[in-house]
């Protein structure tokens, strides 16, 4: 082969070379992982956020990308509870690490809470409120969310 088709075959390699990562890039399964926490147990809560971190340093060692929700409702609402959280230090710390983690406090436990308490719920910032924690689980599992009850 003389020079000019060498480089040629070269020059053609180096073009293709974004196109092939855009498409390698394209394929990459993104990982979706949902943690249910109903207890209040610090030590099922400090398994949750051992697990979301555990996964998101697999995946990352691997350079894949993975998104995780904590979904906490029930007597697992203290987890996310600025006032009886046992855990909300390692929830920041774990926010600031990764932040494809995300916190979903069930409406409907807070405003049992508060009705029982007779007082307003005071949630931790990372803490998102949804409808449902129940209705959130199976809203995740249904797009094909990966399930764990730690």
């Amino acid at each position: 082969m003389d020079r000019r088709k060498i480089f040629g075959v070269l020059a053609a390699t180096l073009a293709a070379a974004p196109v092939l990562r855009q498409a390698a890039a394209a394929d990459a399964k993104v990982h979706r992982l949902a943690i249910h926490v109903d207890q209040k147990d610090p030590a099922v809560m400090n398994l949750a956020l051992n697990n979301a971190r555990n996964v998101y340093e697999h995946y990352n060692e691997l350079g894949e990308e993975v998104t995780i929700e904590i979904v906490a409702y029930n007597q697992g609402l203290h987890m996310l509870r600025d006032d009886t959280s046992p855990v909300k230090d390692k929830i920041a710390a774990l926010r600031a690490k990764v932040k494809n983690v995300t916190f979903a406090a069930c409406n409907n436990t807070k405003r049992a809470m508060e009705k029982a308490e007779g007082k307003e719920v005071p949630l931790i910032p990372e803490a998102t409120i949804v409808p449902s924690g129940v209705v959130r689980l199976v809203e995740l599992q249904e797009q094909g969310w990966a399930y764990i009850r730690p």
